[in-house]
């Protein structure tokens, strides 16, 4: 087999020539076999305080402590990031790749529920990405250890980069942004919506989110880093209401609001959980 240096430098076009693959899927499972151990990595530019704690997450839970979590806040937050991002109908039938996949969780539930033509996740976490081998089972989704910030794929390698709550916990999200645009012409980003007022206060206060280094930032910043890196916003959305870890009767309370809080617009802007964008790179 090659090198993975040599994988990562040949042209798309070149890979079925040089190497006898002319299937994306297996090329993809291919080089994931060679560079997806948790000991090893793409990058040493990952700035690591913001990914070990996430590591130890997975390390020690099998997975991340919300997307293992039985509590009904959780399960009722998770089930409506999905929601969103289904509703956006920009996976099915295309080549997507999941940056900051972390333990999986969110990449298969697409790869099931969405039917996209491809599917590749990537974190920098090894231990996650070590569960998310784990878990997929025999879906042929390939997930590496890799860097955001120097993704190891030729430009235009998808169609779709998919960028799923991993912006508040990156010391340069607009980095982060540029790269996605470099190696798809389509960025789909959800993000916590930092226009609600709430939670700054849960950011401030919670030791999960002071621990992992959670922050939030306004869909206004958001769009200004997608058009200074080369981008055009063809789709926003405000959703959710319920946040991850409260308790069950605030959880039941909150979801019974959800619908009321998402159908008037300055509402939802400064009262959902979460802004989803869909961006496209300008020609």
């Amino acid at each position: 087999m090659a090198t993975p240096q040599l994988l990562l430098e040949s042209p798309p076009e070149a890979k079925a020539v040089q190497f006898g693959i002319d299937n994306p899927s297996l090329f993809y499972t291919l080089f994931s076999q060679r560079m997806s151990l948790p000991e090893q990595s793409l990058s040493t530019g990952v700035q690591r305080k913001n990914v070990d704690v996430f590591d130890r997450d997975a390390e020690t839970n099998k997975g991340y402590f919300y997307t293992k979590s039985l509590r009904l806040s959780c399960r009722l937050a998770t089930q409506r990031l999905t929601d969103a991002i289904l509703a956006t109908g920009c996976l099915p039938g295309r080549s997507v790749l999941d940056i900051g996949c972390g333990d999986g969780f969110f990449t298969i539930r697409f790869w099931d529920l969405a039917q996209p033509r491809s599917m590749v996740g990537l974190d920098p976490a090894g231990h996650a990405i070590a569960v998310a081998n784990t878990n997929k089972g025999n879906r042929p989704v390939p997930f590496l250890i890799g860097d955001a910030h120097q993704l190891p794929f030729p430009d235009d390698s998808f169609d779709l980069a998919l960028l799923q709550g991993i912006l508040h916990h990156d010391d340069n999200p607009e980095d982060v942004i540029r790269e996605a645009f470099r190696v798809a012409s389509e960025i789909l980003v959800l993000e916590p919506n930092g226009n609600n007022p709430g939670l700054k206060m849960i950011e401030k206060t919670s030791r999960y989110h002071r621990e992992h280094n959670e922050k939030s930032y306004t869909s206004n910043q958001m769009r200004r880093w997608i058009e200074e890196s080369g981008g055009v916003v063809a789709y926003q959305q405000f959703a959710g209401f319920v946040p991850m870890f409260c308790p069950s009767v605030i959880a039941r309370t909150m979801k019974a609001l959800e619908p009321v809080i998402e159908a008037f617009p300055v509402v939802k802007k400064f009262g959902c959980a979460v802004t989803v964008i869909v961006a496209r790179r300008r020609t």
